[in-house]
């Protein structure tokens, strides 16, 4: 079947206007209303009188640079270049004086230094094959040299610019996609499934990362309870935001886990994950800070150790909220080495709400000045929706909500919230 000719095709319908253009979501912005520029690489002596006039979809003219060899065209492509003019005709480099074994290594070259631009190839009339097979190897389409006209090599332009604005988008979409699926595995890592078979406790838990639109922080949370009927929590926070501090976070959860189920606890449990973070972070300044909370069978009163981390809230029937001791506050973990982590007894009562929280629940701003929402003003913030009957998610998703408003926006810093509940 022969090779159909490029004045053969269809104006497309993105610039008949008959479609809307493909996503550029994720693109480099570029100023679509400017004058096209091209650039054409080509040695003939007579320079780019083979380029008719060009004009735009807006009859604007398009500008066009000439380069006679490939060393020119890398110093004339700047960003402002849309489209490159290829004569396949030209010489790669290192082959001056051997023979050519790729009749295509000038436009692989010109795809390697030039990847966000749209390539026409330019070819003989009579090697419709060897434009196809540049089609295949990466150009937006093909030319003849002898069958230029102004008309035709305009729409060619479009046409190749459009395509690889959309080729590019779509590339990006397929790329986002796979970091998403990504991610979301992360996820899952990062905020699981608690384990509380056969306890009477309530649980709930809220996350939000901090960076507009991600999917993941450096928080992370668990909950589980031992065959002793002690139920284990513990919620934690490694320095920094994004996939590198979320996946040192599910390291920390996933180790605290096992050796919770395995019997430590206190001192012992947080020396052994200092030392897993030592092994695992990437960076000798990267920390973590952790609250961990174990509770009697009865659900009367905890253990309470905090490594840098700050202390939960209780809530209790006819008392006000308040937070839990915090004298004896030991260091994050991986910031001092041999650091001790002492565990203090709570006493709980019958009835109680005890909410474990990251910094960022309290460190947003309250309105457009410089103060922060803090501990004190959070135990007013929750003690004020308890007295309006919120309990356990509405609770969680109400003072996430109100902190977020508070600073008038997103949060700078990722949010992990969990709360258990003791109602006989």
């Amino acid at each position: 079947m022969p090779v159909p000719v490029p004045r053969q095709r269809a104006i497309p319908a993105v610039e008949s206007g008959q479609a809307p253009a493909a996503s550029t979501a994720g693109l480099i912005k570029e100023d679509t209303t400017a004058p096209l520029t091209l650039l054409l690489i080509e040695d003939d002596p007579g320079g780019s009188a083979i380029v008719p006039d060009l004009l735009d979809s807006a009859g604007q003219p398009i500008r066009v640079r000439t380069a006679r060899n490939l060393t020119e065209a890398e110093r004339l492509l700047t960003d402002d270049v849309h489209c490159i003019l290829l004569d396949l005709a030209l010489t790669a480099p290192g082959r001056a004086g051997e023979p050519d074994d790729d009749e295509l290594a000038v436009l692989k070259h010109v795809l390697e230094i030039a990847p966000r631009h749209a390539v026409l190839a330019l070819t003989a009339s009579g090697d419709a094959e060897r434009g196809a097979h540049a089609v295949r190897v990466g150009a937006q389409d093909y030319l003849f040299r002898d069958e230029l006209d102004g008309r035709l090599l305009s729409r060619a332009i479009r046409y190749a610019v459009e395509r690889k604005r959309s080729d590019t988008a779509e590339r990006r979409l397929a790329e986002g996609r796979m970091r998403a699926q990504e991610n979301r595995r992360l996820e899952r890592g990062l905020l699981p499934t608690p384990l509380l078979e056969g306890s009477p406790l309530r649980f709930a838990a809220r996350y939000r990362p901090g960076r507009s639109r991600a999917l993941l922080g450096g928080d992370f949370y668990d909950v589980v309870r031992t065959p002793d009927g002690t139920v284990h929590a513990m919620i934690g926070d490694v320095c920094g935001h994004g996939p590198d501090e979320a996946a040192l976070g599910v390291e920390l959860r996933i180790a605290w886990r096992a050796l919770t189920l395995a019997g430590l606890c206190g001192d012992q449990l947080l020396s052994t994950l200092q030392q897993v973070l030592e092994h695992e972070r990437s960076d000798d300044e990267i920390f973590a800070t952790l609250c961990t909370v174990d509770i009697a069978p009865d659900g009367r009163r905890a253990g309470l150790c905090l490594a840098g981390h700050p202390a939960p809230l209780i809530a209790r029937p006819g008392r006000a909220p308040r937070l839990l001791p915090y004298d004896n506050n030991g260091p994050a973990l991986g910031l001092l080495p041999g650091a001790r982590w002492p565990r203090m007894q709570v006493e709980l009562g019958a009835e109680w709400s005890l909410m474990l929280y990251t910094d960022g629940l309290i460190e947003g701003h309250v309105g457009a000045g410089k103060e922060r929402l803090g501990q004190d003003g959070m135990v007013e913030m929750v003690s004020r929706q308890l007295a309006e009957g919120l309990r356990g998610e509405e609770l969680l998703r109400a003072a996430v909500h109100e902190v977020r408003e508070l600073n008038g926006g997103d949060l700078t810093d990722d949010v992990a919230v969990l709360l258990l509940d003791r109602v006989p």
